[in-house]
């Protein structure tokens, strides 16, 4: 039996204004510039792309913490892109967010219990402070922790202890979705395999999903059950995370598949790198036809002009005219 998609995002632009001065020329960047993709219940789905690509705007846009110019966010079955007031606080409790910083994330003034208990007493979870305390207990030893590092500040952990208290706070509203924004991209390469492995745990355990931000896509591929690929606010690709990993379709994810570091020298020499030459394009003045087509070697005049729509290749999505039949 297929499960449902718990999130379902069409056509999400998320434009902001940066224009300087009275008379000045407007200037719109085009951060998110028309995403379509679904998340489905218990399934996590990984974005990745270079920096600047839109993928934290596109996460933050979802979360509400930014409001789109246009398109649908379906949570649940609900549009939520224009909610507000009483409904957004509803909403907020079933979507949480795990920063990427952990360091900036978390208040210095406040104990690890104090952080944690926070959204339970904004959301009126539990009648009194004795229960959220047991269960800001519970989630300590959740999350690896222990129960007397309640009564401790931020700056006494170490960056794996604070994004552990990171993913604490996001469990303690029980939510149903979580994005997780680059959380392993400030973590030194030993401890980013356990907070992955904790956060697989969990999700096996809650019966979560996540939309999983980050840079890495062989750590995406670990976690992710699908993948998205984004380029200069669109998406590029989208499906399986074996076949993204393995068969890319658009240049731009073989590319960016040929730059992971291979740990065995022999294999590393034989493998055909593709460098791209140039800059990402200002999202302000992005390219009029594919937003690739400034640095993609199989450009044709067609791609300068037009804009590819996304075209349904076996299980997956690709924007590239290569595939048009």
């Amino acid at each position: 039996m297929m499960s449902e998609a718990i999130l379902s995002v069409k056509d999400l632009k998320t434009h902001f204004d940066v224009t300087k001065g009275l008379f000045a020329k407007k200037q719109i960047v085009k951060a998110v510039d028309g995403v379509t993709f679904d998340v489905m219940e218990n399934e996590t789905f990984g974005l990745v792309g270079e920096s600047g690509c839109g993928k934290s705007t596109l996460g933050r846009t979802i979360v509400k913490l930014y409001d789109p110019v246009s398109g649908n966010i379906e949570f649940n079955g609900k549009d939520i892109s224009k909610i507000k007031g009483k409904e957004l606080k509803n909403f907020r409790k079933d979507m949480q967010m795990i920063f990427q910083d952990p360091y900036a994330s978390l208040n210095p003034r406040m104990t690890v219990g104090e952080i944690i208990k926070e959204p339970m007493i904004i959301h009126n979870i539990y009648d009194t402070d004795e229960e959220r305390e047991e269960r800001v207990v519970e989630l300590l030893k959740i999350v690896g922790l222990k129960p007397d590092h309640i009564r401790r500040y931020p700056a006494e952990f170490s960056g794996g202890q604070r994004q552990r208290i990171g993913i604490a706070r996001a469990l303690a509203v029980n939510p149903k979705f979580i994005v997780c924004d680059e959380p392993i991209s400030a973590l030194d390469v030993s401890i980013q395999a356990q907070v992955i492995n904790l956060l697989k745990n969990i999700q096996k355990e809650m019966g979560l999903s996540y939309l999983f931000i980050a840079h890495d896509l062989s750590m995406v591929k670990h976690i992710s059950d699908k993948i998205g690929v984004m380029y200069l606010g669109h998406m590029m690709e989208c499906g399986p995370s074996n076949d993204v990993y393995h068969r890319p379709l658009h240049p731009y994810t073989v590319a960016l598949l040929s730059a992971i570091p291979i740990p065995d020298p022999d294999i590393a020499k034989a493998k055909n790198r593709i460098v791209l030459e140039g800059e990402i394009p200002s999202p302000i003045n992005p390219p009029k036809g594919c937003a690739f087509c400034t640095r993609c070697s199989k450009a044709s005049e067609r791609c300068y002009n037009e804009t590819p729509q996304p075209i349904q290749v076996g299980n997956r999505q690709v924007s590239c005219f290569l595939y048009e039949k």
